[in-house]
């Protein structure tokens, strides 16, 4: 039975944390693993992204509806997780539409433009964390899995527990961490293929 899982990570070309991902996503799809699940971060990849005024609020609001629709939320944390900044340009927050300006996704040439957004609202009382903040990505997909309480798997991008590794907006959570690599018999480096099959409740 597939899990509907969704998959946080840095994905940076050259210091990012793909080949976890990857791996996650091999085992999913071949025939030897029984892990199977769709993950949510993919599925709907490329929807508002692909819209050329794409702004980091139409992309935390479509990241808030994934998740919602996954059982379980896996954050991939590697050494340059705590550092990253994307999607916290948002000025818009406390401020009015007029003083506001973000850069639209991936086009950071073209600078930036006037918020796009016309009224806000309290988040107060909203089940989801608010799409107006400025948060980065990683931390906005963190506050939304705690918020909507999803089952929560903090995975290193290491073959050990890197507790310095983890970003300030995950404190409390340290007991939700493992490393994703172990050494096999050989003493390759492997993902944890039983854990990952046991913190999912995958038979």
């Amino acid at each position: 039975m597939s899990k509907q899982v969704y998959i946080s990570a840095d994905y940076a070309e050259n210091d990012g944390d793909r080949e976890v991902v990857n791996v996650l996503h091999k085992w999913s799809d071949d025939n030897v693993h029984k892990v199977s699940f769709v993950d949510m971060s993919q599925v709907a990849s490329g929807s508002v992204s692909q819209d050329s005024d794409c702004r980091p609020c139409d992309l935390k609001k479509e990241f808030n509806a994934q998740i919602n629709a996954s059982s379980a939320v896996i954050f991939i944390v590697g050494d340059m997780t705590a550092y990253r900044t994307a999607g916290s340009s948002c000025s818009r927050a406390g401020c009015q539409q007029y003083e506001s300006t973000c850069t639209p996704y991936k086009q950071n040439t073209n600078g930036t433009k006037t918020c796009k957004v016309y009224s806000t609202t309290d988040s107060y009382n909203n089940p989801d964390v608010g799409n107006i903040n400025n948060y980065s990505y990683l931390r906005h997909e963190f506050e939304q899995a705690k918020k909507r309480n999803k089952k929560i798997i903090i995975l290193f991008n290491s073959l050990r527990n890197e507790m310095d590794w983890l970003p300030s907006y995950m404190k409390g959570y340290e007991q939700n961490v493992h490393p994703f690599w172990k050494k096999n018999y050989w003493g390759e480096k492997v993902g944890d293929y039983d854990y990952i099959k046991e913190v999912l409740g995958v038979d």
